[in-house]
């Protein structure tokens, strides 16, 4: 895979280590729960996988129908939340694949778009949604209490001075362009004219996540990978969030027998009731310094994999909350 030539419109993250971790055999079915602008897709399938994608963003999926054409008949794309890609597949006949990667977060062709509002690198409107439907991130921050505003900034984007920004975009509502909430993070934090790591970083992160439902539609996704790989599958999962990538690292170390003890924030589990589902996961992998030069976005981002075993998978019962503890 590392001869395959790069298309720097269609390169993500960490892609040859993705496809080493998914060990795709010619003929294999594979998933790429979140297709964007496809690139993982086009791996892939030059690895000799028939590939069904899945994206909740209407944009991808219209987008993509050129590759679609390209596959001759070896790639289905699916509009919907890889949440639900177990239901999405059995829609289709389909109960059990060989792999799955999900690239957790906002997609390259979405931040670069300043009509989605999802950077403040351009002005554009402050609107966030990947899937183009129910309440942006302008109908949110103009109708939350500041308490609100203040937790989805903490929790989310790491914001230490939550309170202060919370406040200060309470009081400079309405907004509607991401050109304004960013001037107004910045005044709140006092940032200078020119300094490096813009302080509007975390806001928007975090808006994006709490407008998504990003964190939940994890967990969803994580559990419907195990319900669908079968015995031997791979899962392969990129994140660029503390967070999201703590909830991936719970996941794998519950589901593989390592949290078997418990903890205080779960209980000991019952090994004769709940045998592991996924071996011990392989070591996470970070990019190197050649992808952080060629990808700025490579910098912050987690490759964590694991094999499923044959054991039934568990209820769906884990929050984001118990597993990114």
């Amino acid at each position: 895979m590392t001869g395959l030539p790069r298309d720097p419109r269609h390169d993500p993250v960490l892609r040859d280590e993705v496809v080493a971790a998914l060990a795709i055999g010619p003929g294999e079915r594979h998933v790429d729960a979140t297709f964007g602008a496809g690139g993982y897709t086009r791996a892939m399938l030059a690895a000799g996988a028939e590939v069904i994608a899945c994206d909740r963003d209407p944009d991808a999926i219209a987008e993509g129908q050129a590759l679609v054409d390209e596959a001759g008949g070896r790639l289905t794309l699916i509009h919907g939340r890889f949440g639900e890609i177990d239901r999405l597949l059995a829609a289709r006949g389909i109960d059990a694949i060989d792999g799955i990667a999900f690239d957790i977060g906002v997609s390259s062709m979405q931040l670069d778009r300043e009509t989605r509002g999802f950077s403040f690198q351009a002005d554009g409107p402050l609107d966030m949604r990947m899937a183009q439907e129910g309440e942006s991130a302008a109908e949110w921050l103009n109708r939350a209490d500041e308490s609100e505003i203040a937790d989805v900034l903490y929790h989310y984007g790491d914001e230490r001075q939550s309170r202060r920004v919370a406040r200060a975009i309470v009081a400079a509502r309405p907004l509607s362009r991401t050109g304004e909430l960013a001037a107004v993070i910045r005044k709140a934090l006092r940032h200078p004219p020119g300094a490096p790591k813009d302080p509007a970083t975390k806001s928007f992160q975090a808006i994006r996540i709490h407008i998504n439902g990003e964190l939940d539609e994890l967990v969803a996704g994580l559990e419907a990978a195990e319900r669908v790989l079968r015995p031997g599958g791979r899962l392969a999962v990129v994140s660029f969030h503390s967070t999201e990538d703590r909830i991936v690292k719970n996941f794998l170390r519950e589901r593989s027998g390592g949290d078997a003890g418990g903890s205080r924030h779960r209980p000991a589990l019952l090994p004769s009731a709940r045998a592991a589902t996924f071996h011990p996961p392989a070591r996470k992998l970070r990019p190197g310094k050649a992808e952080e030069a060629r990808n700025p976005r490579a910098r912050s981002a987690t490759l964590r994999s694991a094999v499923r075993t044959a054991a039934p998978a568990w209820p769906a019962t884990m929050t984001k909350e118990a597993m990114s503890c």
